[in-house]
């Protein structure tokens, strides 16, 4: 089997993110020669949560797998398809009774392609420890294939840190999200797993991390819990791109910003 090519898309916020990534996802992935998608879209509908339709539209669009975090509970549909459908994930690191999976191994090739998806606890809900919860499952993973991709959605730097040289040449990559701010740090160990602190994300490029600017700013004033709502105007899509052996072993990778 050749190498493969794997994109991986920041955080997707509101329809401004999610539009601009159908309309433009099988134009990069012929730019970039790449056979496999995989997007964060925990914030795709309205910026908070996921929707059914929404959901099979990215799908359709041509994705192959969406991870996800803290926000997937946002709109309670999303349950349903969590129970039917595998590309989509859920963090591996909940209680064990939540529904969905944590983890989804994907494509006929030799060897298919596995995404992970964990959720950092600093600063965040608490949630069972994901440095304990994927040493628990990696070793029945990697009876099927090398190629094993992390989405990391963390808060905190130094935890994403520390899952990288945690999973250091036992995974491909470990790929943190959540922030929604691309890091400039992205790297192959001497153990040949790629990282990067954060994909960042596929959004309205004018905008609080994909939010409105003036709402986000009198939140931050007034200190009055308000919600606000996803930002209009011109779109971007950021991530990384990797390519990876049939080993599993990191060869390259590269920041990817595609503007409007």
């Amino acid at each position: 089997m050749q190498n493969r090519r794997i994109l991986f898309a920041g955080d997707i916020v509101g329809r401004r993110g999610r539009d601009f990534l159908m309309a433009n996802i099988e134009k990069i992935k012929k730019k970039y020669a790449v056979d496999f998608v995989i997007a964060n879209g925990e914030n795709a509908a309205g910026g908070y949560g996921l929707t059914k339709k929404i959901f099979y539209q990215m799908m359709e669009a041509g994705i192959d797998c969406i991870t996800s975090g803290n926000h997937i509970w946002a709109k309670k549909e999303i349950v349903d398809v969590m129970k039917e459908d595998s590309r989509l994930l859920r963090p591996l690191n909940y209680p064990p009774d939540v529904p969905g999976q944590g983890y989804g191994i994907y494509g006929d090739d030799n060897p298919p392609v596995a995404v992970i998806n964990l959720m950092g606890r600093i600063f965040l809900e608490p949630v069972d420890c994901p440095f304990r919860k994927i040493e628990e499952i990696l070793p029945e993973i990697k009876k099927i294939t090398p190629i094993i991709i992390v989405d990391f959605h963390a808060e905190a730097t130094a935890e994403k840190i520390a899952m990288k040289y945690f999973l250091d040449g036992r995974v491909t990559a470990v790929i943190g999200t959540h922030t929604h701010v691309q890091t400039a740090d992205e790297e192959i160990t001497s153990l040949g797993t790629c990282y990067i602190t954060d994909a960042g994300m596929t959004g309205p490029v004018d905008s609080v991390i994909g939010m409105k600017i003036e709402d986000s700013i009198k939140r931050m004033i007034t200190r009055i819990p308000k919600r606000v709502e996803p930002a209009k105007g011109k779109g971007k899509l950021e991530g990384v791109i990797i390519d990876v052996d049939k080993n599993g072993e990191c060869l390259h990778i590269e920041r990817l910003r595609e503007y409007e």
